[in-house]
C-alpha cells in the first residue's frame, strides 16, 4: 500500500510539473507575441521550473520501463547466495527470499554483465574486504560470519526510504576467492535497476579497494 502511493506520487508530481511546463510554454508564447518583457521572464522561469521539476520523475518512470520486471538480482542466477539473518527483519515484506528461475531468464536478457568478483586473494582476507567495502557503501550489516564467509545487510534508499536486502558470499577457488552478492527489494514488482547498480557500485568499490 505504500509503495503503490510514493510510485502514484512520482507519477502525479510528474504529471503536474510537465503540466506547469506546457502551461510556461503558452505563456511564454502569449507574453512573446505581446512583448510583454516582465511577463514573459515571468512565464520561462515557471517553464523551467516545471522542467526542472518533471525531468526526474519522467527518467525514472522511463527507464523503468526499458528494464526487466524484476526486483532479485544475483552475480549467480543458478545457485544464488541465501538470505539468513535478515529473514527476521523482513517479516511483513511483500516479496519472499525465494529466487524464482523465471527471474534468472528476465536478469540475463537485462543485465547480462553482473557476474562475481574473483580476488586474487585468500578466502578469509577477500571476506574482510568485502565487510569494509560493504560498510563503506554505507549499509548497515547485519552479520558478517567469517567462519561461513557470508555477509547480510540491509540498504535504505535514499529517495524513498525503501530497505533493499544484500547477502555477500565468498567462495574458496584455485583462481582466487570469487565474491558473489546478492540483492532483493522488500516490495515492489520493479527495483528501477537499483539493484543491478547497487551490486556494480559494491563490486566497483570491492575491486579498488
Amino acid at each position: 500500500m505504500v509503495l503503490r502511493h510514493r510510485l502514484q506520487a512520482i507519477r502525479w508530481a510528474a504529471t503536474f510539473a510537465l503540466g506547469a511546463a506546457v502551461l510556461g510554454l503558452i505563456a511564454a508564447a502569449i507574453a512573446l507575441s505581446a512583448r510583454a518583457r516582465r511577463p514573459l521572464l515571468v512565464a520561462v522561469a515557471g517553464l523551467l521550473v516545471g522542467l526542472v521539476v518533471a525531468i526526474p520523475p519522467v527518467n525514472l518512470w522511463r527507464r523503468g520501463a526499458q528494464l526487466p520486471y524484476i526486483r532479485d538480482i544475483s552475480t549467480d542466477v543458478q545457485n544464488p547466495p541465501l538470505y539468513v539473518a535478515v529473514v527476521p527483519l523482513r517479516k511483513g515484506a511483500r516479496n519472499p527470499i525465494d529466487y524464482k528461475p523465471e527471474t534468472a531468464d528476465e536478469q540475463k536478457r537485462g543485465y547480462p554483465g553482473l557476474v562475481p568478483l574473483i580476488l586474487r586473494l585468500p578466502p578469509q582476507q577477500a571476506f574482510l574486504r568485502a565487510d569494509s567495502a560493504a560498510r563503506a557503501m554505507g549499509w548497515e550489516v547485519v552479520a558478517a560470519s567469517p567462519r561461513d564467509l557470508r555477509i547480510e545487510a540491509t540498504d535504505t534508499t535514499l529517495l524513498f526510504g525503501f530497505k533493499d536486502d544484500v547477502v555477500i558470499r565468498i567462495l574458496p577457488h584455485p583462481d582466487g576467492s570469487p565474491v558473489e552478492v546478492r540483492s532483493l527489494s522488500r516490495v515492489g514488482g520493479s527495483d528501477f535497476g537499483v539493484n543491478a547498480q547497487r551490486i556494480r557500485d559494491f563490486m566497483k568499490r570491492l575491486a579498488a579497494a
